[in-house]
């Protein structure tokens, strides 16, 4: 289990258990680092992905504190982690994903002009040095519906819209929570940047493949680390 995931859960058993409740402000960071056994640039990347969810309110100037949410609301933000790790339902999109991205992006490769080419990768460009795990996201999702539609296809492209949904906050977490997700990322847009610009279909759908694999390897890897949580 990766650092930051450690310290989500810890955070997390202490509202399950009552100890931290809705409204409840979370102790200092240092008392609550130290508390907990984890360094405090983790505490602060768990609490900054229990924001991203709604878990937590990060209030400028005055503290954090655990969301005022009924209960049962409550509970169900926190299963999302769960369903991301255990539910086979993002696995499954994530496996049709893997089957058509790569056809739409051998497609793009002979259809898409030079100026699409060029403008997907002034898109690629503009994306920060250091890039927060949702600007990340935002920019993989533009990137992808841009090959989508240069298919030429309206119903694959339609297909991957409606596919790249459920799958987005799973992408996030990964951002988040996996050591150089962000490098891989990068780094394999612009290979499938480089088959499009050379015209070949082949190389484009193969590196569209190992970009989508690498999410769905994490998630499996992040759901056989946790089997405990499959069983609650």
């Amino acid at each position: 289990m990766a650092v930051t995931d450690d310290a989500i859960t810890r955070i997390k058993q202490m509202i399950m258990d009552g100890e931290l409740t809705p409204g409840a402000k979370l102790p200092r960071e240092g008392d609550l680092a130290e508390r907990l056994g984890l360094s405090r640039n983790s505490l602060r990347e768990a609490v900054r992905a229990l924001s991203l969810i709604h878990v937590l309110d990060v209030r400028q100037g005055d503290g954090t504190y655990v969301t005022s949410l009924e209960p049962r609301l409550l509970l169900s933000a926190m299963e999302f982690v769960v369903d991301f790790h255990h539910d086979d339902t993002v696995l499954h999109f994530l496996e049709v994903r893997r089957i058509l991205e790569p056809a739409a992006t051998a497609a793009a490769a002979a259809k898409l002009t030079d100026a699409e080419i060029d403008a997907l990768a002034a898109h690629l460009d503009s994306l920060p040095d250091d890039p927060t795990p949702e600007e990340l996201v935002d920019s993989d999702l533009v990137f992808h519906r841009a090959i989508a539609k240069g298919s030429g296809n309206p119903v694959l492209a339609s297909l991957l819209e409606t596919i790249a949904g459920p799958t987005h906050r799973a992408r996030i977490w990964r951002g988040l929570t996996q050591q150089r997700a962000t490098e891989q990322t990068i780094r394999e847009h612009r290979q499938i940047l480089s088959g499009l610009r050379a015209r070949q279909p082949d190389v484009a759908a193969a590196a569209a493949v190992v970009h989508i694999a690498g999410v769905e390897d994490w998630l499996r890897r992040a759901a056989a680390a946790e089997p405990s949580v499959a069983g609650e």
